[in-house]
Parts: C-alpha cells; structure tokens; sequence
C-alpha cells in the first residue's frame, strides 16, 4: 500500500507512488469529450474511471456530505464522487479523485475543498484529491499538466465540440438507429490514438481531420423531416452532464425534437477574452495581456477551421465565430460580466435566435446567482427586442421533479408548434401509451 505524504500545510498528496497503484475516478460533465479526456490521461500513465452513474442516490449523498445552500452543480459531483466510494466498486484504499479548480471567482474554485470536507466526515480521509488546475492552486508529485497534456486536452474539446456538433444534427434524422453513435466511438478512437504520435498538432493535419469528420457524419443516410430544433444554454455542468438535466438532450429527442448544445470551444476563448478585457478595464501584467491575447487568436482560429468544413455542406448548421457571439451580447451587457458563464450565455441565446433556433431551454440550477443575473434575468429584455423568441428557464435543485421539468418543456414546444403551424406530434412517450392502450382494448 502507498505510503501517505502530507505537504507542510496538512494536504494529503498524491504521490508517484500513487500513480502507479491507483485509479483516479472522474466526474462525468461531456459525454464525448471526457471520454477523450480518459484516454489522454491513461496515454500518460494514469489509471482513469469516468463515473457514468445517475441515479437519485448521488443526489441524496451530496445532501447528506454537502451544504444545501451550496450550489446544484457541486452537490452533484461531490454526490457522485462519494457514491462511487461507497459502491463497493472500488478499494477505497487504491482510489484517488480527481476534481476541477477553476481559480476564479465561481463557486467550482471551493469545489475541492468541498470534497475533502465531505471525505472527512465520511471516515475516508485516506483519499487523495487531485486538483486539475491551469493555475498553480494545487501541486501533486505524482500528478501535473504540462504543455504537452494541455495541448491534448485543448484539442480533445475541439475535436469533441465538432463531432458533438455533427452527432446532434443526424441522430434525430438517422434511417439505421445508432449509426451515429458508431461513427462518434469511432473518431475518438481514432483521435485519441493519433495523439500517440508526433505531428498530430499540425495545422494542415488538423484541418484535414476537420474536414473528414465533418465528411464522415455527412455520409450517414438521414430522413431530414421538419423537427423543431431546441437550443439548450445555462450553467456550464447543468447544460452539457445528462446526470445535471435529467438526461435533457435525450428527452428533446424522445420529443420528436432536435437539440442544439453550443460548444465548449466559445467557453475556452470566452475565458482568455476575459484576461484581455480585464486588461482593457482594470489594467495589470503586459504579459498576462499578451499571452492571453495570443491563446485567444489561436483557438479562434482553429474555431474558424472548423466552421469552414461545416460549410462545405450546406444542409448542416455550423457554429458562429466568438467574435460574433461577443458582439451580440454587447448590445445587452458590458464584457465585465464575467462570473460563472458571465455575457457568453446571454450572447448564446441570441445567438441562437439569430440563427433560427428560437426555441431555448434555459437550465437553472439553484445556487448559481451570475447564471440567475446573465441568464433568467435577460430573458425579458431578450423577448420584448426578439418577439419570435420562445425561451423557458428551468430550475434544477434537489427538490425539483423531472416531471415538473419536463412538463414545462413541453408546454414550450406546444407554443413552438404551433409558432410553426404544426399540429402536434406524437412522441415516443406518447406512442407507445398508445400501443398500451390498444393492446389492453383489444385483450
């Protein structure tokens, strides 16, 4: 067994030691792209679980281990962390956990201490908790980001962005069911076995990987009948983890509907846009300034790499440039609105309806005060400029029923169908009480 290491300050490290005997366990946020992340991770030697659980369970441990007032988001992932423990599953003594440290002013910055806390008062002091971190916060010997990890992990959220992208605009139209899902197993195979070896960074490798993707999705055989197209925004874990909303994308499609997630990648420019405006607002370090600007310049511009292979077929939707998400939020709100998802998710919702997909899932979890401001508190203003606009907010908490969500996403796509002049339409749900129904008759 891993001898124990404590920093000067009391800290339980994760050791070289550790490295080699145990499994790290990792909160699940994007589907796709953590699964990335996994492998990334085990290129380099480590030993990754991703925790796909989602049961009312974690929700009653993160009650238990985790202060109600704290936000829906953290009690989530601390819940889901310490079911995991408590599964069985695992040697509590040859687990770590490995949690995200943002540094900034949201709630997420406190999320490992949280998980100590919660650790300590369920008798599993023992187990290491490993900062993933881009700041410095937290220092582990068995366990660091460096240039090469990052430059994958950057890449993995592009890569995923995009197959996400083309996945979400063919699932609800594919004639052989699950060939989309195929085609996703297959890339980030493929992806993540390319980062094994060397000029997998390349600009040109890169763009041509863009374009087959994109070439590789478009030859799936689709039936493109008229769906109403839903986007989905709020508070990032919320909007992208199935365990956050319910399983939300999901039952859009149950809907007959065809959901629209905005990328990650505009959340990654977003933050180092915020380093710039900082600058421009409050001044500080030249360097910070300079380094920020060019980490911005280079994502944007595989972002536009992206978009261009999109549009080589005109029957899928790409995404918009950041730049022109940012100026649309600038007619709402100043780019000092930082905290949490800060303009960037006022800007998406706009976006959204700029593009034609004016029916919008706001997801709300409680606790979350810059997404209530940013988010539920645009809405009005959003409506009485764009009339077509047809968004609801949706609070997810402890106490919240699925069903109460759901019925009100429902009743915002009646007001969508009929917006279209659609009559309603049979959804799976729907269908198959029908078939029960008629079975019973006919018995």
């Amino acid at each position: 067994m891993a001898e124990l290491v404590y920093n000067e300050q009391g800290r339980l490290l994760f050791t070289e030691e550790m490295k080699r005997e145990y499994t790290l366990l990792m909160p699940q946020m994007l589907p796709v792209h953590f699964t990335m992340l996994k492998e990334i991770f085990e290129l380099h030697g480590y030993k990754i679980d991703l925790l796909t659980t989602n049961h009312r369970g974690i929700v009653d441990e993160g009650l238990k281990y985790v202060h109600n007032d704290t936000c829906y988001p953290a009690l989530l992932v601390i819940g889901q962390l310490i079911d995991a423990v408590k599964s069985g599953k695992y040697d509590p003594h040859k687990i770590g956990l490995l949690i995200t440290q943002t540094g900034g002013g949201c709630r997420a910055s406190n999320y490992i201490h949280l998980l100590r806390k919660a650790l300590h008062r369920a008798g599993y002091d023992y187990i290491p908790v490993v900062s993933v971190n881009l700041s410095g916060l937290e220092k582990n010997p068995g366990f660091s980001l460096d240039f090469k990890k990052i430059r994958q992990m950057a890449y993995a959220m592009i890569y995923g962005d995009l197959i996400v992208l083309m996945a979400n605009q063919c699932r609800p139209y594919e004639i052989i069911e699950g060939e989309t899902d195929r085609r996703i197993e297959k890339w980030v195979r493929r992806l993540t076995d390319e980062f094994k070896g060397k000029g997998s960074f390349k600009t040109e490798h890169i763009r041509e990987n863009f374009n087959r993707i994109v070439d590789d999705f478009a030859s799936i055989p689709l039936n493109r009948v008229p769906k109403v197209k839903v986007g989905i925004v709020g508070e990032i874990y919320i909007k992208y983890a199935p365990l956050g909303n319910n399983n939300l994308e999901e039952f859009l499609r149950s809907e007959d509907c065809e959901p629209v997630v905005p990328g990650v990648t505009d959340f990654i420019i977003f933050k180092a846009n915020n380093r710039v405006e900082d600058h421009k607002l409050y001044g500080g370090k030249l360097l910070t300034y300079i380094g920020a600007g060019f980490l911005e310049w280079y994502i944007k511009r595989l972002q536009g790499y992206m978009i261009a292979a999109v549009k080589r077929y005109p029957e899928f939707r790409p995404p918009c440039t950041f730049d022109h998400l940012k100026k649309l939020a600038g007619e709402y709100l100043g780019y000092g609105n930082k905290m949490g998802e800060g303009w960037l998710l006022t800007g998406e919702m706009l976006e959204l309806i700029d593009s034609g997909i004016n029916n919008i899932v706001c997801t709300q979890p409680f606790g979350c005060l810059p997404n209530h401001v940013v988010g539920k508190g645009m809405i009005r203003k959003i409506k009485n400029n764009l009339p077509q606009a047809n968004i609801v907010a949706i609070d997810y908490d402890p106490g919240a029923t699925r069903i109460n969500q759901e019925n009100r996403i429902k009743l915002m796509l009646a007001n969508a169908r009929m917006a279209q002049g659609d009559r309603p339409r049979e959804t799976k749900t729907q269908a198959k009480s029908s078939d029960d129904t008629k079975r019973a008759v006919n018995t």
